[in-house]
């Protein structure tokens, strides 16, 4: 009698893909990592992003409020014609014309970006704040810039009633819809979600009395981590990136089970794996933190994975320019590592 199994085809099929561009696929690695390019902007749907530029971003300081040793500013402006991107810009006091180092933080899945700079809004954000992270908090505490942008799909910028929320933070995820939809449009929420985040940079002018423009750092977890890495892949300018419990090859990780439709890139595995993509952040600095009891991002996928980063990295001349960092937990974000790690990092530019 046969046994049904819907997940049995893919699986099998996944065992024995090999991506047509995975590392050392091609014989020269410079056009390699143009031909892996190429692919992530199509793919992603990058190219209808540029060709879609809001050409005036309307850029909009919404409200500045003095708080405990630092100003917080909350902007708004256009990435997209239709797409309005909000964003928390938080300066330390006594800069004195310093320019600081500029910590991009992303949330992951929760009730928005309004965590990340500790405003409650809805009840479960108290807890949420307190056991996984006020990272724009957290980074102009340590003395940078901080940087949270609310990302597609996510917190404000999804569903606005009550229902809505309720979605988000079940099981489906909020970015549902939005990630589904940009699929069938040949376009990718992750991609708009980097587009998004690179847009934001160019709005960082607007504060560039401030901002060393020069060491721009991205971090997050989960969800975040996972933008963190692929922005990292779209925009040259971020010179660091940390993502906390979100690498991971896609075998070990989003084909293996349930994630939220947010991580996919449509096809991507026909093409390349995670791993792959690090030669488009590569010979910047990159340093992957993931938990060894993280049930969804496998560790040993991880070191699989970090096998490859490190011969990309050793193919750019920088093998030290890459790190990986294994936590003694779960899908967690570890509060003192991040930020050591972090300084650490900026200390080598």
């Amino acid at each position: 009698m046969n046994v049904i199994d819907g997940r049995k085809c893919h699986d099998k099929l996944v065992a024995k893909m090999q991506p047509k561009l995975t590392y050392g696929s091609m014989e020269n690695y410079e056009e390699w990592k143009k031909a892996i390019k190429e692919k992530f902007i199509e793919l992603t749907g990058l190219d209808s992003m540029e060709a879609n530029v809001a050409t005036n971003p309307n850029f909009e300081i919404e409200s500045e409020e003095q708080k405990d040793g630092y100003k917080q500013i909350r902007f708004t402006f256009e990435s997209e014609v239709g797409a309005v991107v909000s964003a928390y810009i938080l300066i330390p006091d006594g800069l004195n014309g310093e320019k600081r180092p500029v910590v991009i933080t992303l949330q992951g899945h929760s009730t928005g970006a309004h965590n990340s700079v500790g405003i409650v809004k809805f009840d479960e954000d108290a807890d949420y704040q307190r056991t996984r992270g006020m990272f724009a908090v957290q980074a102009v505490k340590e003395g940078y810039i901080a940087v949270a942008v609310e990302q597609r799909g996510m917190g404000e910028r999804s569903a606005q009633n009550e229902e809505g929320r309720r979605v988000h933070l079940g099981q489906r995820g909020g970015c549902y819809y939005e990630a589904v939809t940009a699929g069938l449009m040949g376009r990718s929420i992750i991609g708009e979600r980097c587009f998004d985040i690179s847009k934001t940079i160019d709005m960082l002018e607007h504060f560039k009395d401030v901002c060393d423009l020069d060491k721009i750092v991205i971090t997050g977890n989960s969800g975040g981590g996972t933008a963190s890495y692929y922005a990292a892949c779209y925009d040259e300018r971020i010179k660091i990136s940390v993502p906390s419990c979100a690498f991971c090859p896609y075998p070990e990780s989003i084909l293996k089970f349930y994630h939220c439709s947010c991580n996919y890139i449509p096809q991507a595995f026909k093409y390349f794996d995670m791993q792959d993509l690090s030669c488009l952040i590569a010979p910047r600095r990159l340093v992957l933190v993931n938990g060894k009891k993280d049930p969804s991002f496998l560790i040993e996928g991880v070191r699989r994975g970090f096998e490859t980063v490190k011969k990309v990295y050793s193919e750019e001349g920088v093998p030290e320019n890459c790190k990986s960092i294994e936590t003694e937990v779960g899908h967690y974000w570890c509060i003192d590592l991040m930020w050591n790690t972090i300084r650490e990092e900026l200390a080598k530019l």
